[in-house]
């Protein structure tokens, strides 16, 4: 072994009682160095750093080699585990969030962090939280420490992640998808964050992802893995220009290619004219109150019959709160006129009539399925509500019909959404959306936690929904590739306000505005 190895792994295999997770996988993490490891969900990425830092449950076995600075990881005991984690080795999860408590503020946790791995009083561990959260370019760091991680940003979570998992100086650093659900711009600064504190503290990272553009640009060398399997590894640039093997060859080619098919209808579906949404600030004892945050500045916009509008833009620009107002599932001002009908000025059953004809895809379909009702169920709720009068029989046929059409199998209907994989269940929750034959669907950020290979099935099923259907649709992405296979229009957000508009093949391939260039230069959106 190199004398420079952080972490080796030699013949290792993580087997669930007769499944087999991950087999006879080797490899190496040198100081210095990030090794991606890589491949679509399933592959056996995550469960690889969970089983090499004995994470896993019970029922898992786990054989091999597993070293950390030559040191042997199979003997360890529960308390030196506990030792090592947090101290020698640091982790940084997909969705900070969940991986944050949400019952202590910001300093609270970090401070946590330091004084279980040092002998630090609490005022000491409090001063190094600040010194973690300046290092890690967080604004106002010393207001941040009181603060609680549902009042950050998505950006702002990981960066405290980050700082969590660097404040022991740990030799090696797991980053499982860090920036999956950040926008362009933050993944940049992350990863950049990320290369620069590895540098200043000669870090082995090993780096989990899906996203071979992250990959090409930020990794040293890379392990494609595929059911557990390693399928190739070595420099970044070698395996990327001359890949040996055909999955490689299947994950480099699975970009989101083409065009939207041109909207022929110059039918107007929808229109807002002086969209506006306001939301009243919290008032603090005995203080003024504070003039409202304006989360979407007054705004106009038109969709004809199977078209799509990308809209796009970082966190916070507005783009959700907009597709929101449009649907009237938020306090707006504004007209908006769908099919003809006023939405602005209904209440009630009128606007609920309304509903059947304008539905919503969520960003994370596992957090808008209903955990505890078979798929039938989820599919068919609002088809019971809108027509009462169908059969049961009817019912069924309707739900069979629909899963076919979005590419599932009849089977899946007495099954749990628990039960499938992150592309299934966005395809079921299409499927929820579309049975009711809406005429305008939001899909916010329907794509953003999904592996390259499903995003381009999932972008091929909407584009046929489209054309079979006429629906249209507003795509909400930060990712811009994915918007130039989508839309036919784009209109760029930032801070609530419309910074660009127009053709979409235009804007992307000539914007007119500094924020544009600058979204595209984060992206590295390639010309094709």
């Amino acid at each position: 072994m190199n004398s420079d190895t952080v972490l080796s792994l030699d013949n290792f295999s993580i087997a669930f009682g007769s499944l087999s997770a991950v087999e006879r996988l080797s490899l190496r993490v040198d100081a210095g160095e990030t090794l991606a490891l890589v491949g679509e969900s399933g592959s056996g990425k995550s469960v690889t750093a969970l089983g090499a830092m004995g994470l896993l449950p019970g029922n898992a076995r786990v054989d091999g080699s597993r070293k950390l600075v030559g040191h042997d990881l199979s003997e360890l005991d529960e308390t030196q585990w506990h030792r090592l984690r947090g101290n020698q080795v640091g982790f940084i999860f997909q969705e900070p969030m969940t991986s944050l408590n949400p019952l202590h503020t910001v300093g609270k946790q970090v401070g946590e962090a330091l004084r279980l791995h040092g002998d630090v009083t609490r005022r000491a561990a409090r001063r190094k939280a600040h010194e973690l959260l300046e290092q890690v370019q967080l604004p106002r760091p010393g207001e941040l420490l009181d603060a609680w991680p549902h009042q950050l940003s998505g950006g702002q979570r990981q960066r405290v992640m980050i700082a969590l998992a660097i404040a022991n100086r740990p030799r090696l650093l797991i980053a499982d998808e860090p920036t999956t659900a950040l926008d362009v711009t933050v993944q940049q600064d992350i990863l950049q964050l990320l290369r620069d504190l590895q540098k200043n503290h000669g870090m082995a990272m090993l780096f989990i992802t899906h996203d071979l553009n992250l990959v090409r640009r930020h990794a040293d060398r890379v392990c494609v893995l595929y059911r557990g399997r390693e399928q190739e590894s070595g420099d970044v640039q070698e395996v990327f220009e001359r890949p040996r093997s055909a999955y490689t060859r299947t994950l480099l080619a699975a970009e989101p290619e083409g065009r939207p098919a041109p909207c022929q209808s110059e039918d107007t579906l929808l229109t807002a004219n002086r969209l506006s949404v306001a939301f009243r600030r919290p008032r603090r004892l005995f203080a003024r109150r504070r003039a409202p945050f304006i989360a979407v500045q007054p705004l106009d916009l038109r969709l004809a019959r199977g078209e799509t509008l990308g809209v796009v833009g970082e966190s916070g620009s507005g783009k959700t709160t907009l597709g929101l107002a449009l649907l009237r599932l938020n306090q707006a001002t504004g007209q908006v006129t769908l099919d003809g009908a006023r939405l602005d000025t209904l209440s009630g059953k009128g606007l609920r009539r309304q509903r059947q004809h304008m539905q919503i895809v969520f960003q994370d379909p596992y957090g808008s399925l209903s955990p505890r009702m078979p798929v039938a169920e989820v599919i068919s709720e609002g088809l019971r509500f809108h027509a009462p009068r169908l059969t049961e029989q009817a019912v069924r046929d309707r739900v069979a019909a629909t899963l076919r059409e979005v590419g599932l199998p009849e089977d899946v209907a007495s099954r749990y959404s628990h039960e499938f994989s992150g592309g299934q269940r966005q395809r079921i929750a299409i499927a929820r959306a579309i049975i009711l034959e809406p005429k305008l669907l939001i899909l916010d950020e329907p794509t953003s936690a999904l592996d390259r290979t499903v995003q381009k099935q999932l972008i091929t099923l909407l584009r046929e929904l489209q054309a079979r259907r006429g629906l249209s649709y507003v795509f909400i992405s930060h990712d811009l590739s994915v918007v130039r296979a989508m839309a036919h229009r784009v209109m760029v957000m930032k801070n609530g306000e419309v910074v660009e508009h127009g053709d979409c093949d235009r804007v992307l391939r000539n914007p007119a505005s500094d924020y544009t260039r600058a979204l595209l230069k984060a992206a590295a959106l390639s010309d094709d």
